[in-house]
């Protein structure tokens, strides 16, 4: 991986926010806040504190480079790089523009604005990320004489804004684009599951990494994927490109370079039919064998086209699935029948498994006709779904 240090980034003093007290922010979805928290804390970040959205941490360099890397569960790291009152656009622009973005990238590269917007004043988070990229924009322009280009999809470097009442702060995206974007979907289906849900169902079923684990829908493969990633220690970021770190002007090549050596070197194998899926439809399981090869060891994934009742001898394994809620199904399918011929396939089928099962539409829980062992709110891709354990005695 080869990163573009800005000109005239090196051997600056202090200046930034983070700089001073070493707080980054992890972004989370709500529901996995608190096991987002315990993973930050287990790969070196210290205070984590929790907040709605995520959680705020105080790490050194090293450590950040081996969240970004490593972290399962979280979307994006923000690094803070100026906190100011703002009342209002103009107030926005003012603070905005102080920010010494030159110290950071270049005209030469691109850049986008994402906006987190809880204000009286500024109610638009569209509008808001616009004056700060009008900010930006001005200041290259004033200071150097051009300025850099906007890419909305897939700029060099995201610059986050988050705005609560009077109170705004500016943050470099030290992830560089959304964690969940592994780069192991190269084909898909419709409604996937996010990797950092599908992470925290393997997280959450407390694999040893001998029981066997068997996804029976696995559409475009994301669940087997990420209990791949888990089983074999593969870093999360393993396929990523960049990371908007090396954008940071204290960023250190050598170090980034020795974390991630050493995160790699931790990968292993796991033996041959370990994990299993399969899906009814064909371009799931050709979609989940493609994404399988990207990784090391996918190989050792055993994928095969069947229906759910073809499966037999599922005592005792540990079940992860995502299934379909009426997106991936036809129009007429009864899903309240479908839903509870699934309970009758757990029943019958499954006699000492644990099964872990996403509800898209949390309704559907009540149609599988088992009590689970628990239940959890995660809301998913715009959906008030529900995570439930089920323990087949």
């Amino acid at each position: 991986m080869n990163f573009e240090r800005a000109a005239g980034a090196s051997n600056l003093a202090p200046m930034f926010l983070y700089q001073h007290d070493n707080r980054y922010y992890a972004q989370a979805n709500p529901g996995l806040v608190e096991i987002a928290a315990t993973e930050l804390t287990a790969l070196g970040a210290r205070d984590p504190r929790r907040t709605g959205g995520g959680v705020a941490f105080e790490a050194d360099l090293e450590t950040l480079y081996r969240i970004n890397y490593q972290a399962r569960l979280v979307s994006r790291i923000l690094a803070p790089l100026a906190e100011f009152d703002c009342r209002g656009p103009d107030d926005l622009y003012r603070g905005a523009k102080a920010v010494a973005w030159e110290r950071i990238f270049s005209p030469g590269h691109t850049f986008a604005v994402f906006a987190n917007v809880r204000s009286q004043t500024l109610r638009h988070s569209g509008f808001a990320a616009l004056r700060v990229k009008d900010a930006v924009a001005d200041r290259f322009r004033e200071r150097l004489g051009r300025r850099p280009d906007v890419d909305p999809k897939s700029p060099d470097l995201w610059i986050a804004l988050h705005l609560e009442a009077d109170r705004a702060t500016v943050s470099l995206d030290t992830s560089g684009g959304s964690l969940h974007r592994r780069g192991y979907r190269r084909q898909t289906v419709e409604a996937p599951i996010q990797e950092t849900l599908a992470a925290a169902m393997v997280h959450w079923s407390q694999w040893d990494f001998r029981r066997p684990l068997v996804d029976p829908m696995c559409g475009s493969g994301t669940l087997v994927c990420e209990a791949l990633m888990a089983a074999c220690r593969i870093p999360s970021g393993y396929l990523r490109r960049r990371f908007g770190f090396a954008f940071l002007p204290d960023y250190d090549n050598r170090r980034w370079g020795a974390i991630k050596r050493h995160a790699d070197d931790q990968i292993r194998a796991v033996p041959a039919g370990l994990i299993q899926a399969g899906d009814i439809a064909p371009q799931a399981v050709s979609a989940a064998r493609t994404n399988l090869a990207l990784l090391p060891h996918g190989e050792k994934v055993r994928v095969r086209r069947c229906d759910l009742q073809d499966w037999h001898n599922l005592e005792n394994a540990l079940i992860l699935c995502n299934p379909p809620y009426g997106i991936r199904l036809s129009r007429d399918t009864d899903l309240a029948g479908w839903y509870a011929r699934l309970g009758d396939f757990l029943k019958r089928r499954c006699r000492g498994a644990t099964a872990l099962i996403y509800f898209g539409q949390r309704a559907h829980l009540k149609h599988i006709g088992l009590r689970p062992t628990w239940k959890k709110p995660v809301p998913s891709g715009g959906l008030d779904g529900r995570l439930a354990r089920f323990d087949m005695y």
